[in-house]
């Protein structure tokens, strides 16, 4: 409940703070009454500060921009009576993000902006995946946009998953959806995956996956026969020298 009404007085002393403190910001692309721009990524934000017209016209009011309550920086000459901002291109972090802009002498009279950054999930193309019979299968889609897509799924050769048949395990955190299989077998897994996610801004979204399986390879135990040749050698060049007053003894018999 806090946050159903949270949200809404965010953003209506947000649109007071924008109209009615002493200064004023023009955008383009226009805010709305909640004063949110709303735009897309690549696109490009400008936005524009400046004493409204209740003030005393004041050339020398030096103004300063704060994004997230960081200070952004401004070249000289950009700061008195009007001040500009462009946000160029716009990206996945300009989502959110606060503008202010406010008096450099009087914090207080200030007017602020949000970004609102749309985009659809970055799902596209197809991919080769190999696997060997009897390892694991792990298969996954970047399906965060904004907004968030409203539905997604996972095909198999055209078809809904068997998740009970082919031991799958289908996860969605609102950023990625996974699916996943153990010790997977040809005659289950092999075939091509696809998954899907629908937005209603952006419509459907798929990608492909080429799922191919080979045989399982033995895999041979390179460190445990090195270990082993190691000792082996130790233990031989050990004996030699033990008895190598013996062998030279030997030796010098066999001379005379």
């Amino acid at each position: 409940m806090k946050l159903m009404f949270g949200l809404p007085l965010l953003y209506l002393l947000l649109f007071c703070a924008t109209q009615a403190l002493g200064v004023q910001i023009h955008s383009t692309p226009g805010f709305n009454s909640d004063g949110v721009i709303q735009t897309e990524l690549e696109k490009v934000v400008s936005l524009v500060c400046q004493p409204d017209s209740s003030r005393e016209p004041q050339t020398d009011e030096e103004l300063v921009w704060l994004r997230n309550g960081a200070l952004v920086g401004l070249k000289e000459g950009n700061k008195e009576g009007r001040s500009s901002v462009c946000v160029t291109p716009v990206l996945y972090a300009d989502n959110g993000a606060n503008f202010t802009c406010h008096l450099s002498k009087n914090a207080t009279v200030s007017a602020s902006i949000i970004l609102n950054v749309t985009y659809p999930p970055q799902i596209s193309g197809s991919e080769e995946v190999t696997v060997e019979e009897e390892s694991d299968l792990l298969l996954q889609c970047d399906v965060e946009a904004n907004p968030p897509v409203t539905n997604t799924s996972w095909t198999l050769n055209g078809d809904e998953i068997d998740l009970a048949a082919g031991g799958f395990t289908v996860t969605n955190d609102g950023f990625k959806i996974q699916i996943m299989a153990n010790k997977v077998e040809k005659s289950l897994h092999e075939g091509t995956y696809e998954c899907s996610a629908y937005s209603n801004k952006y419509g459907q979204h798929t990608k492909t996956f080429s799922v191919t399986l080979t045989e399982k390879t033995m895999k041979f135990p390179l460190m445990p026969m090195i270990a082993g040749l190691v000792v082996v050698c130790l233990t031989i060049i050990l004996a030699f020298a033990s008895r190598w007053k013996m062998i030279a003894k030997c030796c010098k018999k066999i001379t005379k």
